[in-house]
């Protein structure tokens, strides 16, 4: 029997080593969210600098942006400090303590969600970064690396949805807060602006593959 008291589900879930968190809900998630709105003000001012860029091609340099810093240094953190994280008093343990009310698991280092979080956090995370810079250098390589990116975020993010939701959501609270909130509307995100940049980038590298071929069939009857 695990003799810890923790609001975590399922209730009978082992955390040995937990410690509850000191701060309260509503300075973690102000925290988190006014993080998140300095790091896209910022983005946005960059891109801003950058003449000749479409306010579509602002916004995903954005997404990027933003998307880049939560893989490589949230979901990054997670990723090295997993096996610990129960029993974590700092900012970033306290706020994966705090989100993983809407999913257990990450505070019992499940061998899916580790290793999903480490390929998002040290690929995904660069890739996004990379994205952005091309996006703000006009660089051939960007849809190339977009649609990969886009790809393993819409992969992941689906597997982590099916992977609980099979067997019936028993990681998850079902508080509507933390089930629908936290599991579910916050990793939508990853689910649909990733299929809505997988067509972009499709569409880009198929009209210039097309413009290529014409080229090169030009260039052979000459």
């Amino acid at each position: 029997m695990n003799n810890v008291s923790h609001p975590y589900y399922p209730r009978d879930l082992l955390l040995p080593h937990y410690a509850a968190n000191t701060l309260e809900m509503g300075y973690i998630l102000s925290v988190v969210f006014s993080t998140f709105g300095v790091i896209l003000v910022g983005a946005l001012a960059i891109i801003f600098r950058r003449k000749g860029i479409s306010n579509e091609d602002r916004m995903i340099f954005m997404w990027c942006t933003i998307s880049g810093f939560i893989h490589m240094f949230l979901e990054g953190y997670f990723a090295v400090y997993h096996a610990s994280l129960a029993g974590d008093q700092g900012l970033f343990g306290q706020v994966w303590k705090e989100y993983s009310k809407g999913d257990s698991r990450y505070l019992s280092s499940d061998s899916f969600v580790v290793n999903m979080e480490r390929i998002t956090a040290f690929i995904d995370g660069p890739l996004a970064f990379y994205v952005a810079y091309a996006i703000y250098t006009n660089s051939p390589g960007r849809h190339v690396a977009q649609i990969s990116v886009s790809i393993c975020q819409l992969y992941g993010c689906v597997l982590y949805y099916l992977t609980t939701l099979f067997e019936g959501s028993p990681h998850c609270d079902p508080h509507p807060l933390y089930f629908w909130f936290y599991f579910v509307i916050i990793n939508a995100f990853w689910t649909i602006i990733p299929m809505i940049l997988i067509k972009q980038s499709w569409s880009a590298i198929y009209r210039g593959m097309a413009i290529a071929n014409q080229v090169s069939a030009s260039n052979k009857k000459k």
